[in-house]
């Protein structure tokens, strides 16, 4: 980060799927953070942002969590999430929450505002560009959640990052198609998200990548069982997990 943003104070959400099925991802986000100039902290007391809540309908539950997650992020002046869907539910969903409360509504907007999905932090904020990796190289198919790229817009970020990386990419035939995760959505209509995963599973045996990259790990586990159901030998990375790979723990 350049000039006076290197002194400014940045905090990582690390998000209940990564925190607790690939904890990695998350020291593979702080290590990129740190590779590009930010002092980052990881506050102890964050839980979940409430989106599973929201999007089963407890509005109450949402409300709740958003309010402690406000709390424990609002001293920063940054709040970085390596997940779309986090990012989308806190930038998009939380200041809708508090209509009939204009002090919350007025925090939930201002932390909208310095709330960034990982690799548009990386790109648009840090500025940073990885380091190009000719030794070890990969071919890759990079998969965009929804959440991501119909709620957040963000599609060219985490290619170029791939591409400056030294990665082959190839570009997955149907990837603004969900996967079939969808939070609650895999679990209420099991039959028809095992048949989106299917599709894009077959997709991406298309492409002849060995490597699946994205950047919400919902997804990304979604597929990786679906890949190992049908017998594929296709490794799946969070997109902070490829660019991380060769720098110090």
């Amino acid at each position: 980060m350049a000039g006076k943003n290197k002194t400014k104070s940045v905090a990582l959400f690390a998000t209940c799927l990564i925190d607790l099925w690939r904890p990695g991802v998350a020291r593979a986000a702080v290590r990129l953070l740190e590779d590009a100039g930010v002092k980052v902290e990881v506050p102890g007391g964050q839980t979940c942002c409430g989106q599973v809540n929201y999007n089963g309908g407890d509005e109450k539950g949402a409300k709740t969590l958003a309010k402690h997650h406000i709390r424990v992020f609002e001293k920063f002046d940054y709040v970085v999430v390596p997940s779309g869907s986090c990012a989308d539910m806190i930038k998009n969903h939380y200041p809708g929450l508090f209509e009939d409360d204009h002090d919350m509504k007025k925090k939930a907007l201002a932390l909208a505002k310095k709330t960034f999905e990982l690799t548009v932090f990386l790109t648009t904020i840090a500025k940073w560009t990885p380091s190009h990796q000719e030794i070890g190289a990969l071919k890759i198919t990079y998969h965009d959640s929804c959440s991501c790229r119909r709620h957040l817009g963000i599609q060219n970020q985490p290619r170029e990052l791939v591409a400056a990386a030294g990665h082959e990419i190839a570009e997955l035939p149907g990837a603004e198609v969900c996967c079939g995760f969808g939070g609650l959505f895999a679990i209420k209509f099991g039959d028809i998200s095992s048949h989106l995963a299917d599709k894009k599973c077959t997709a991406i045996k298309g492409t002849g990548a060995k490597t699946l990259v994205g950047a919400d790990l919902g997804c990304l586990l979604n597929l990786e069982g679906r890949l190992m159901a049908l017998g594929e030998d296709i490794e799946v990375l969070h997109i902070a997990e490829l660019l991380a790979r060769g720098k110090q723990p």
